[in-house]
């Protein structure tokens, strides 16, 4: 039995859960989310918290059980507070400024580089202490799906990533980044 599968997932007051089949719809404060659940895994509703369960032990639907569990438990969390992901930019003149809904990066190149959130996503920019700004080296990215918020993290994290000399680069906040060491003179004694 999975340790995962087996937990029950708690509803939040202001959280509906409809259940139609193999789709499981959540709606909440933030906004509404939906899936589609694999055959082999069925979620039933007792009261406040739902239950996922699997209707045999093949092998696959073992594999699925603490999977779906995590997904159905993800949707309703994001529905009642949105997720959130901060990165941070570090090196000299890097920086990212907002431009209507668009994350506008300076980091290095010739131009500077335009990230478009998808729909249900905001981006925003952040200074030290956490208060909302315009121009900063603190972004941040919301949503109310984990899986689309830590793919836009993601995409933002590629356009410059952490290189391993100086450090220089967009990097999620609190990364660690292994740093090597640079050329030594090449004297022998």
């Amino acid at each position: 039995m999975s340790r995962i599968g087996k937990r029950p997932i708690p509803i939040p007051a202001k959280v509906t859960v409809t259940l139609e089949g193999q789709r499981v719809r959540v709606k909440g404060p933030k906004g509404e989310l939906q899936r589609d659940l694999p055959a082999g895994v069925v979620v039933q509703q007792q009261e406040n918290r739902l239950l996922v369960q699997r209707v045999d032990d093949s092998r696959q639907n073992r594999q699925l059980h603490g999977l779906c569990r995590t997904l159905v438990a993800n949707m309703v969390e994001g529905v009642a507070k949105e997720f959130e992901r901060k990165l941070e930019i570090q090196g000299v003149g890097y920086r990212a400024q907002m431009s209507g809904s668009k994350l506008v990066l300076n980091v290095g190149y010739s131009h500077p580089v335009e990230v478009t959130p998808p729909p249900g996503i905001t981006l925003g920019i952040e200074d030290a202490s956490g208060k909302s700004v315009n121009q900063g080296t603190i972004i941040v990215v919301r949503g109310i799906d984990k899986e689309q918020v830590g793919n836009m993290a993601a995409q933002i994290r590629f356009v410059r990533p952490p290189e391993p000399y100086k450090g220089k680069g967009i990097r999620y906040l609190g990364e660690v980044v292994r740093r090597k060491e640079g050329k030594t003179t090449g004297k022998k004694k």
